[in-house]
């Protein structure tokens, strides 16, 4: 992959799982489901593969800019624990996503170093902690409205909920960040999603 992928296409990767019918499998695997994943592991494709290694790439830069914010000495301390464990909840994703690819009998995809996700989240312009909170905040915001995205595409009510769930992790991320900012919380009710 020549290149780290963007909000956007964080979007486009989750309407995409819903066309073309991200796994009960995988979905069951990721959300701890093992015997929903049995049930349907038969239905897995190569197309759910594909998917998958797009959601890991994008757990390898969540994990790396959490990394770079960590690293950079901007942070102080209670912010640095609370980023650490966000950081901590994108490696469990990545390691459940490896792990069902693997079951799947796919390669999984490669972290890349993290001086590429420095050169691509434009690390050298984070100059404070607001910088690197504002940058983990959008990274979370563009996943929340993603997979509240794909909520109504799901017919199987059960993926609709683990869509519905990942969502809320991302809310709980930038409803923190965006409070340590010392931004406001949305004025209107159904302020994600739309």
């Amino acid at each position: 992959m020549s290149a780290l992928i963007s909000t956007a296409a964080r979007r486009g990767f989750l309407a995409r799982s819903a066309q073309t019918g991200l796994s009960a499998a995988a979905i069951g695997l990721l959300a701890g489901q093992s015997g929903l994943a049995r049930a349907q592991s038969s239905a897995a494709s190569e197309a759910d593969a594909q998917i998958l290694n797009t959601a890991l790439s994008l757990e390898h830069e969540a994990i790396n800019a959490y990394q770079l914010g960590a690293g950079s000495g901007l942070l102080q301390k209670p912010v640095l624990a609370v980023a650490l464990q966000f950081q901590a909840h994108h490696k469990a994703h990545r390691d459940a996503l490896i792990a069902t690819l693997n079951k799947l009998g796919a390669k999984p995809i490669g972290e890349r170093s993290l001086d590429d996700y420095a050169r691509a989240l434009s690390a050298n312009s984070l100059k404070n902690q607001a910088d690197v909170l504002g940058l983990a905040a959008r990274l979370e915001l563009g996943a929340i409205n993603a997979y509240l995205g794909v909520i109504p595409a799901f017919k199987d009510h059960a993926l609709a909920q683990v869509a519905a769930r990942l969502a809320a992790d991302e809310t709980l991320h930038w409803t923190v960040l965006t409070q340590a900012l010392g931004q406001a919380l949305p004025s209107g009710a159904l302020s994600f999603g739309g």
